[in-house]
């Protein structure tokens, strides 16, 4: 694949993922200023349909769905449909916190059982050893336990308009920069076994 064709392809995956998240505060905001009253449900139904949208659309692009993905798209829908429902800004409000700590339950049951859940989804991606792994998913996992809490810090504390702006200002950095702190471990690591490849290569020719 080109350079061209993978930076069109990170841009759509970047679009998918976070398009339905930034679509949610806009509406929000925009709502907020004529009816604050019925911002959040108007703001839901609009995530709602773009999260089923952004899933329409990766299945039609790569005929298939990332487990993460559908996970989400399902709560979403059934939280948010609940909320529209119920008129009860609970239920969307307490998504973040459902969605994480079924991420993070299925990180750390798979280590339980000898199974690796982000080296499964990443595999393809980067050569790791089962060490770094096993590292990377039970950093991962801590991760999503603390996004858990932090949602329900935010959503308990403040007001609604915070948390709704939280989510894509607050939440999206700060895992961005959760991500690229684990980057020298996998460069190292990717190195390492790079080098350890070459030189069993060059003892078999010397051979």
């Amino acid at each position: 694949m080109s350079a061209a064709r993978q930076t069109a392809a990170g841009g759509l995956k970047i679009l998918t993922d976070v398009g339905p998240i930034a679509l949610f505060m806009i509406v929000y905001n925009i709502a907020y200023r004529s009816r604050p009253d019925d911002a959040i449900f108007i703001a839901t139904a609009v995530f709602i349909v773009a999260t089923l949208a952004a899933l329409a659309f990766t299945w039609f692009r790569e005929r298939r769905l990332s487990p993460m993905l559908l996970v989400t798209a399902v709560i979403v829908t059934v939280f948010g449909g609940l909320t529209l429902a119920l008129q009860d800004a609970l239920f969307i409000k307490i998504k973040p916190t459902i969605v994480n700590l079924l991420y993070a339950a299925v990180i750390f049951g798979g280590l339980a059982v000898g199974r690796n859940v982000w080296k499964m989804l990443f595999n393809s991606v980067f050569d790791l050893s089962d060490r770094v792994w096993r590292i990377l998913a039970v950093r991962w996992g801590a991760w999503f336990v603390f996004l858990a809490i932090l949602n329900e810090v935010i959503w308990r504390n403040f007001s609604e308009a915070f948390w709704a702006n939280f989510k894509f200002w607050g939440v999206l950095p700060l895992t961005v920069l959760f991500a690229f702190a684990n980057v020298p471990i996998t460069l190292r690591e990717q190195e390492r076994r790079a080098a350890e490849r070459k030189a069993a290569s060059d003892e078999t020719e010397e051979s």
